[in-house]
């Protein structure tokens, strides 16, 4: 079986390519490893990937389709598996043969390679990308360069027209700016007037063949007027919890205007924002904003992406477009649909958090209540042993005690109870008498006075000799 390992190099590269222009590049690389590592390329620090329509990222390399000059940079290819990584380096140089040799060696810096000598090459344009905007809205005074870089063997010539008729010299050298140039790739126009708008084409040709771009050129008055908002554009829109969405602003002026987006808040929580401005009636913060686009037709494009939408990203939303002339604006709302994951909450503390109050404060007060419930009825247990509690104001010396009592002295009350041969006194009197010691404050020992405590209670029954049947019942007390 292999052995796991990191990414590594298997086989020798060369770091310097070059290429000429128009054609395919293949940058190899050669790398293993187990397991099979992930390949991602990237050039000038920027990762490619499916949006970069002539490039295809393979496991053996990375292809480029009909290369153009600003292909040439540094390119890496980074191998990566879960025990490591590994990058191999290339400088990618794109020759031009429509350059002369010091051209080349001025703008790449390389030696210079010769044209090739018998084999005809029809002209390309070598930055279509650049090429793409074809219909150009200019104001007044501003300025636009027109590009058509081309190649081919031989070098091929370019010649500019305007409205289909060649520009006469004197065009030429006002729409350049004084340096008119027989093959100069880009042509300038400065400071537009209305007479410049029209149709514009490139003608590139040689012995091999011939090619031509058509721009739109549209010159208009400076109207001082604030932005106008076209299309339909934002629209409300739905969004699922930590979902994302984007709205998105068109935006029409006459010079590059300001887009701005802004949020609707919410009366009573302008304390939560550093900062808020007023658009009618309401108040709004204002949000980040990203980049403006201009598009062909000569508006202006902006989008407000929403990621990982959350309540708290509902609401009304505002496109607000500003030039020096005013701004204008348009509302479309956010809906952010429930979240419908169930909470993370531990049953036992949901529980525990929902206790009502009635609840909380019941249970200590009914402990309460049958604890005060016992300790009555054991009181009134103890009354039972009296039939009557009179407290007295004083209370006469202590007398003895019978001897089963182990003549422990036991204060003679006033009017004994039921059974007055016993020496006790009823838990009133008791309580009645320390309290009256209290008072007196005495510094005397004082005969001590027990309470009256039931312990006994039982029924004789005596037959007499005449018939007769008498019965009387002892009821026993402890002092």
């Amino acid at each position: 079986a292999k052995a796991l390992c990191p990414p590594r190099v298997a086989d020798r590269v060369t770091h310097r390519q070059s290429i000429r222009l128009g054609r395919t590049m293949k940058l190899p690389c050669p790398v293993e490893g187990d397991p099979p590592p992930l390949i991602m390329w990237t050039k000038d620090g920027r990762n490619i990937h499916s949006g970069w329509t002539r490039f295809r990222v393979l496991q053996q390399g990375l292809r480029i389709k009909e290369v153009e000059t600003d292909d040439a940079g540094t390119y890496i290819c980074k191998a990566t598996n879960g025990f490591g990584s590994v990058n191999i380096n290339y400088t990618l140089i794109v020759i031009d043969d429509s350059s002369s040799r010091s051209d080349g060696a001025a703008n790449g810096g390389s030696e210079s390679i010769p044209e090739l000598a018998g084999k005809l090459v029809r002209p390309r344009f070598t930055q279509p990308a650049k090429m793409r905007k074809r219909v150009i809205i200019r104001p007044v005074g501003s300025s636009v360069r027109l590009k058509c870089t081309a190649s081919g063997n031989p070098r091929p010539d370019i010649v500019w027209l305007k409205d289909n008729r060649p520009l006469v010299e004197e065009d030429s050298r006002a729409a350049t700016g004084g340096e008119p140039k027989k093959k100069k790739w880009t042509l300038s126009l400065k400071n537009l007037t209305p007479e410049h708008s029209g149709k514009y084409t490139c003608q590139v040709s040689n012995r091999a063949g011939e090619i031509n771009a058509t721009y739109k050129v549209e010159v208009i008055q400076r109207t001082n007027s604030k932005p106008i908002l076209t299309g339909t554009h934002p629209v409300n829109t739905t969004v699922d919890y930590g979902g994302t969405t984007s709205f998105q602003c068109k935006v029409r002026s006459d010079v590059k205007p300001v887009i701005q987006w802004l949020k609707r808040v919410e009366p009573g929580d302008e304390y939560k924002f550093n900062s808020t401005i007023e658009v009618g009636d309401h108040r709004f913060m204002v949000l980040p904003t990203g980049e403006v686009w201009s598009r062909p037709d000569g508006s202006y494009l902006n989008k407000l992406l929403i990621t990982r939408a959350k309540e708290d990203d509902a609401g009304m939303y505002i496109c607000l477009g500003a030039n020096t002339m005013g701004y204008s604006f348009r509302s479309a709302y956010l809906t952010v649909l429930p979240d419908l994951k169930p909470p993370i909450t531990p049953v036992t503390t949901a529980t525990s958090q929902g206790l009502p109050w009635p609840v909380i404060i019941g249970i200590p007060a009914g402990v309460a209540f049958i604890l005060g419930t016992a300790l009555l009825w054991f009181c009134q247990s103890k009354r039972t042993c009296s039939s009557s509690s009179a407290s007295s104001s004083a209370l006469p010396a202590a007398q003895r005690l019978p001897a089963t009592n182990r003549d422990r002295a036991c204060p003679a009350l006033p009017t004994p109870t039921t059974n007055g041969d016993k020496d006790c006194v009823s838990y009133e009197d008791y309580v009645a008498h320390q309290q009256l010691l209290l008072a007196q404050g005495s510094t005397a020992l004082a005969p001590k006075v027990y309470p009256k405590m039931y312990t006994d209670i039982h029924t004789h029954t005596h037959s007499h000799v005449d018939g007769k049947v008498h019965q009387h019942q002892h009821i026993h007390y402890q002092c």
